[in-house]
Parts: structure tokens; C-alpha cells; sequence
């Protein structure tokens, strides 16, 4: 059997990285969720106390920015946010890296009707290890393109009965107590 020495492969190096990436990515998730859910803790719970954040309509603290974020989407009917690749290079401690996105906005038209508004674009993100924990530190959202269109709602009109996203606490994926296969 092959030593460390022999091969240069340190299983425990490795195991650290993974677990790493695992967290970074988790708290990338938890942002996305959060967004989505509107649930202020949960999106605070990606970045360390003391992040700074440059979304282009505003550049702040984390309480500032999750503030800001959470009444924006609040005036839309609806959300949706993708995450795309994930590039993270670590650092010991410390980590960079880029992350792609989508976001769907579900917004009101001047003339009553719906819009649905495309953004896409990237993160570029700061991230720190502290008493073990992997958060967002710096984060600056670029956008690479955005789309603006008349939205329907006719999928809904002719299926009242179909599963609906929600946010505030009233989506399934917050209010079921069982499998939701259970229920069939």
C-alpha cells in the first residue's frame, strides 16, 4: 500500500478541501433560499457579521444589504433564483470564488399586468473560515445581461389545484410535516 510520502496524496488535505467546498456552497444555497423564501435569518446566516456587499443598486453591511434585498423582493409577487457553476479557490482559512446565477422576478407592469423580469449574472465572493464556520466575508454581483417581458399567469388560472411556490414561511418545502409522497 502507497504512504503519503510515496505518492504525495494526503487524505486528510483532501478531505478538508471537500468539506470546505461543501460549506461554501451551502452557504451560497442559503442565500439563494432565502432570497427566494423572503427569509431575512436564513439569508444573514451566509455571510460573517462584518461582510460588505455591492449589489450595484447598493453597496453595504450584511444588516443593510439583507434590509435592502428582502423589501425589494417583498414588492414583487415573486421570485426565483438559480445558481449556475461554482468556482471556489481556497486559501487555507480564507477562499475566493465566482458564482453564476439566474433570477426570475415576478414584478407589476404600469399597465396591471405581469412582467417577468431576467437577471443573470455572477458573484464574486470573499469567503473566511471562522470558529469553523465558512461564510460569505465580501460579495460584488455582477450582472451580465437582463430581460424584461409580459408575463401570464394562465398556468395558474387553469390548474387553481397545481402546487404553488410561497414565501414568508407559507412554501411546502417550509410547511410539510411528512413526505410529500405521503400524501398520495
Amino acid at each position: 500500500m502507497a504512504t503519503v510520502t510515496e505518492t504525495g496524496f494526503d487524505l486528510e488535505a483532501e478531505i478538508r478541501d471537500l468539506a470546505a467546498r461543501r460549506d461554501i456552497t451551502d452557504a451560497v444555497q442559503r442565500y439563494m433560499r432565502g432570497l427566494d423564501r423572503l427569509d431575512a435569518d436564513l439569508q444573514r446566516t451566509a455571510f460573517h457579521a462584518d461582510a460588505t456587499i455591492d449589489c450595484g443598486l447598493m453597496k453595504g453591511s450584511v444588516d443593510e444589504f439583507v434590509t435592502f434585498a428582502q423589501d425589494l423582493l417583498a414588492d414583487m409577487d415573486a421570485t426565483h433564483h438559480l445558481l449556475g457553476q461554482v468556482r471556489i479557490e481556497l486559501d487555507g482559512e480564507t477562499a475566493q470564488g465566482e458564482c453564476y446565477f439566474q433570477a426570475w422576478h415576478r414584478t407589476a407592469g404600469e399597465d396591471g399586468g405581469v412582467r417577468d423580469l431576467f437577471i443573470a449574472g455572477r458573484y464574486i465572493d470573499d469567503y473566511a473560515c471562522r470558529d469553523g464556520e465558512w461564510r460569505i466575508s465580501a460579495r460584488t454581483l455582477v450582472t451580465d445581461w437582463v430581460k424584461d417581458d409580459p408575463g401570464s399567469l394562465d398556468f395558474f388560472a387553469a390548474n387553481p389545484s397545481a402546487p404553488r411556490g410561497a414565501r414568508g414561511g407559507a412554501d411546502l418545502s417550509q410547511t410539510r410535516t411528512s413526505s410529500p409522497q405521503a400524501k398520495i
